[in-house]
């Protein structure tokens, strides 16, 4: 469904604007559209995880090759729909959750394969930004919530600079304003032992391996 030339264009400061063009916004996820959004750490390319053909089209636009793809997710019910929490998810969730932190879990059979290119592991966050929230209000709670950039290249902390990289490659583009942390968020692995640390990002390390130390006694 993607076009080309430059995207549609919504600007949205908060919840109002993007309530405003739900209608809009949901058709054109439905279709198979992929979507430019601010979340709290950079800005994020998306469409609806359900959706096995528009999934495929974010691969491509990325040129993204052996990298599953992250969901973003409205609540913990939403988290649960696709991965499975074990106890310290849950206490991470609680603690860092909404939040720059990625968590990889245990994908259910729900989520389709084509998102995590058939592994069973699926890496998923609640973010801290009130757009991406109302935007996963909108779409049914659950987004792919990849970096909006070609791989490899910086990721896009302003609706211009993800434009610049994919323009003409997109549907819609929900502008907010630059992303509040402006990198990408931390991520750390729950289906190790011990769990793995494999991208350093918004959150303090020391941090996350304070809290593990505690729940992991």
């Amino acid at each position: 469904m993607a076009r080309e030339g430059r995207p549609r264009v919504i600007k949205a400061s908060g919840r109002r604007e993007v309530i405003m063009n739900k209608n809009f916004i949901k058709e054109i996820v439905s279709r198979g559209g992929l979507v430019i959004y601010p979340t709290d750490t950079v800005y994020g390319l998306g469409c609806d995880p359900f959706n096995a053909s528009a999934v495929r089209k974010i691969f491509e636009v990325k040129r993204r090759e052996n990298k599953p793809l992250p969901v973003l997710a409205r609540s913990l019910e939403d988290v649960k729909r696709i991965a499975y929490m074990n106890e310290l998810a849950k206490r991470l969730a609680e603690i860092f959750w909404p939040g720059p932190l990625t968590l990889i879990l245990r994908r259910r059979p729900t989520l389709p394969s084509e998102v995590t290119l058939g592994r069973n592991t699926v890496g998923v966050r609640i973010p801290n930004h009130e757009v991406a929230l109302s935007l996963l209000e909108i779409v049914g709670g659950l987004f792919i919530g990849t970096s909006a950039n070609i791989s490899g290249a910086p990721s896009p902390r302003t609706a211009n600079d993800a434009i610049a990289q994919l323009n003409g490659s997109v549907d819609l583009v929900i502008d907010s304003g630059p992303s509040p942390i402006g990198v990408p968020s931390t991520c750390i692995d729950l289906t190790t032992k011990p769990p793995r640390i494999i991208r350093l990002g918004a959150l303090s390390i020391s941090r996350i391996r304070n809290i593990l130390r505690e729940v992991m006694v």
